[in-house]
């Protein structure tokens, strides 16, 4: 009996001494990985900024991003300015594209003032305002980068989200559901009032540019709906800004 108490000790200090350097392995592996993530997290960023306002590489259908070796050249060609936007100050901040959009929207839940990033872009002399926006779908979240000019009309868009439908919700990222929102006005007479994805749309060919709406995907209804509450919450939040630049 005693040798066998013994022999279970020894067991469950050899399990321990395991779970004890395993656990030192995965942590030090995350340590050393973290520089790496946070570079990937750095350029995809600016990957979806440059995107939204039409430096990409997209070919007639599929939506191509630049590569990751021109990211950041690119990024600081095109990208002329970044504001931070909070309450009632604005401030220059080179760093504003690393702001996590949804740690902001947890913070003014919280009561806090949150942080609106704005990226200003200059491209074939036009001017480009570029806004991060955080969402909800069906399975998980979603988010996007939305270019507009200072009429607040959409100018280029990119859609992403974590696990969506394959084949259904996940189109969100497609060029046919992306490029819909190009031309369509965030404004009704003078009043923000966002995007619908609308099943009931009537206009197809997306032509009219003024009636708030835009085609939804097929079987994909809670993921669009996330994507129009999403748009309406967040880049509603810009309006004054955009009044601002009308002064």
């Amino acid at each position: 009996m005693e040798k066998r108490t013994e022999k279970n000790v020894y067991t469950i200090l050899f399990s321990i001494g395991m779970v004890i350097v395993v656990g030192s392995l995965l942590a030090f592996a995350a340590s050393a990985l973290k520089p790496t993530i946070d570079e990937n997290k750095r350029l995809e960023k600016q990957q979806n900024i440059l995107y939204a306002m039409g430096v990409n590489e997209n070919d007639e259908s599929s939506a191509n991003f630049v590569s990751t070796d021109v990211a950041p050249e690119l990024f600081d060609q095109y990208i002329t300015k970044q504001l931070v936007i909070q309450g009632n100050d604005i401030t220059e901040d080179d760093q504003a594209y690393l702001i996590d959009v949804k740690k902001e929207q947890a913070n003014a839940k919280a009561g806090l003032e949150r942080k609106l990033p704005v990226f200003i872009g200059e491209k074939d002399g036009k001017t480009y305002y570029i806004a991060p926006i955080y969402g909800k779908g069906l399975w998980d979240a979603i988010w996007a980068y939305v270019a507009m000019d200072e009429d607040m009309v959409i100018q280029g868009a990119y859609f992403d989200h974590k696990g969506e439908t394959p084949g259904l919700g996940a189109n969100i990222k497609q060029r046919f559901f992306m490029d819909d929102f190009i031309g369509e006005h965030l404004k009704s007479d003078g009043k923000f009032v966002g995007i619908d994805v609308a099943k009931s749309n009537a206009d197809p060919k997306n032509e009219d540019k003024t009636d708030n709406e835009v085609d939804a995907i097929a079987g994909a209804t809670i993921t669009g709906n996330g994507v129009a509450a999403m748009i309406k919450s967040d880049l509603k939040l810009y309006v004054p800004f955009f009044n601002n630049l009308k002064k």
